[in-house]
């Protein structure tokens, strides 16, 4: 029995249609489990976390007030004036040397 070349090719490409959409549909089944899986995942973590703080365990303020703002006046921090191009590097103490209150000077407004 002989068979016809045309029938033998439209039955390999319906497989191959059917190959090619059986991967996509695979390829999501795999996404929606792995996406299921870290909803899963985060779930388990989140129920072993300690609750939230209630609202008698949240910080007060001090019987005293709220504390207010400190405004002072510093004294500059010298810059050298060697008429080189000042670099993070030369600052003393990297930019966080602390500086001394100003005394009692009035200051321009």
């Amino acid at each position: 029995m002989r068979t016809d070349p045309h029938t033998r090719a439209s039955g390999t490409a319906a497989e191959s249609a059917v190959a090619a959409g059986l991967l996509p549909f695979l390829l999501g089944l795999v996404v929606v489990a792995v996406l299921i899986g870290a909803v899963w995942l985060g779930i388990r973590i989140r129920s072993r976390e300690p609750a939230p703080p209630r609202p008698e365990e949240q910080p007060r303020p001090p019987a005293s007030g709220p504390v207010g703002r400190v405004t002072e006046e510093r004294e500059p921090a010298e810059l050298p004036r060697d008429g080189r191009r000042l670099t993070a590097h030369r600052l003393r103490g990297h930019g966080n040397a602390g500086t001394r209150p100003a005394g009692h000077r009035r200051h321009r407004r």
